[in-house]
């Protein structure tokens, strides 16, 4: 089968992968280079689009090397912004040396109903926002009091249980807030730092009504839902369709060029079980 693209990919230009003037420099390259071995016919570098200082965390909660993103007084994470220009700049050299692969530029907007204005720069039509093919959505921060953490920080200070269903519960406020992404990413995105050790294994049925409503909302505002392939749900697109959803993109939300396009032909499989099918070209996002 030919793989569908892979419409969540980072490279250097993100900021926790270290930013392009670190080790991670050349990622972007490598990437397309793998692509092209395993005969991955498009994919999409979305880089992250946040406002640096915006989230608190503690070291622990952070990879190792961005451990040092901590600001020690305030305990805000503290990045380079995205550098719009440079990365646009690499996607162009990308795009002449590997000119059979389909290279789409795009960005992962954290909070976009919630940072519009600090990030509206890059996504105007004016400026950037025509060299941008896809906008990605993303919620990986709430404010619980003590000010906006992500899952893993926020499970340490409340119940589990809450902290998801709060989570979902700001899905549909993402949703109505925001009219400036396409496709909403990674919902299961706060089962990735779930506290199986102290709560047991995580179990959807127990959520089952708030990601319904979650995944309606996204289905009635005319959003794409992400396939994200770092774990496979059967669960996520039955309920999906279930709920009036009709699009769907597949992402492996890549860091690494060895994370492209994994377990790409699962995920197909399972969508194609649920009714969607791939569009017209590789980089077409899947339809039912």
């Amino acid at each position: 089968m030919t793989l569908p693209a892979d419409s969540h990919v980072h490279s250097e230009w993100s900021w926790d992968t270290g930013g392009p003037h670190s080790q991670a420099a050349g990622r972007m390259r490598a990437t397309c280079a793998r692509a092209v071995r395993i005969g991955l016919p498009a994919l999409y570098f979305t880089e992250h689009l946040d406002v640096p200082g915006w989230w608190r965390a503690a070291a622990d909660d952070l990879m190792p090397h961005q451990r040092h993103l901590v600001d020690d007084e305030t305990g805000l994470v503290v990045h380079d912004p995205l550098d719009v220009t440079g990365y646009l700049d690499a996607v162009d050299r990308v795009r002449h040396e590997f000119p059979g692969l389909f290279i789409g530029t795009g960005v992962e907007f954290g909070q976009p109903h919630l940072l519009a204005e600090p990030t509206a720069r890059i996504l105007d039509p004016g400026l950037f926002g025509d060299e941008i093919d896809r906008v990605l959505g993303s919620l990986h921060t709430l404010d619980l009091g003590g000010g906006p953490a992500e899952p893993a920080t926020l499970y340490r200070e409340h119940d589990p249980a809450v902290v998801l269903e709060r989570y979902l519960d700001e899905v549909p406020a993402m949703v109505r807030g925001s009219d400036a992404f396409e496709v909403f990413t990674h919902i299961d995105y706060p089962v990735r730092a779930w506290p199986a050790e102290e709560h047991g294994p995580f179990d959807p049925r127990r959520f089952e009504e708030p990601f319904r409503v979650a995944l309606r909302s996204i289905a009635e505002g005319g959003r794409a839902l992400e396939m994200n392939t770092r774990r496979l749900w059967s669960w996520l697109p039955q309920w999906w369709a279930q709920e009036g959803g009709r699009t769907v993109s597949i992402g492996s939300d890549a860091h690494t060029p060895g994370a492209l396009a994994a377990h790409f032909p699962e995920a197909a499989a399972m969508l194609e079980h649920f009714g969607f099918r791939p569009g017209r070209a590789p980089q077409d996002l899947w339809v039912r």
